[in-house]
């Protein structure tokens, strides 16, 4: 598992007071490189080895600001050259957001999925764990 804190801006909060549901994409996006660096160690897009098929989000409580977030990462799903990442958004350790991401190993250039194979499923095996019950 990845963990990173993300202490909140004042930009990120919306009218009602708390931080806006935009935020969490782009939050957990953020939350991503350290796995995206298991594909492309650099991060340069021109060796770029992924996708992204599906991302959904789940909106369970309320983040405010003056308060960090920890965004935990982690897999719960490998398949063939597919994955599924799972993303915890905590504040003060209470559960708040919930992401799934669906990627894909792919080449860019031929334009189809490669498999994960090797080190690297071996390595993103290591991050394999259970999604929390959708309560």
């Amino acid at each position: 598992m990845f963990t990173r804190t993300i202490e909140p801006a004042f930009y990120d909060t919306d009218a009602l007071g708390h931080i806006n549901n935009t935020r969490l994409p782009a939050w957990f996006e953020l939350a991503r490189n350290d796995l995206f660096k298991l594909f492309t160690p650099d991060l340069n897009p021109r060796h770029w080895r992924l996708i992204m098929a599906r991302m959904e989000v789940d909106y369970r409580a309320e983040l405010f600001y003056g308060h960090d977030i920890e965004i935990r990462t982690y897999l719960t799903r490998l398949g063939n050259s597919s994955f599924t990442v799972t993303q915890e958004a905590r504040q003060h350790d209470k559960l708040t957001n919930l992401g799934h991401t669906v990627m894909v190993q792919y080449d860019h250039q031929a334009k189809c999925a490669m498999p994960i194979e090797g080190d690297l499923r071996e390595t993103l095996t290591s991050h394999l764990q259970d999604a929390p019950d959708p309560a």
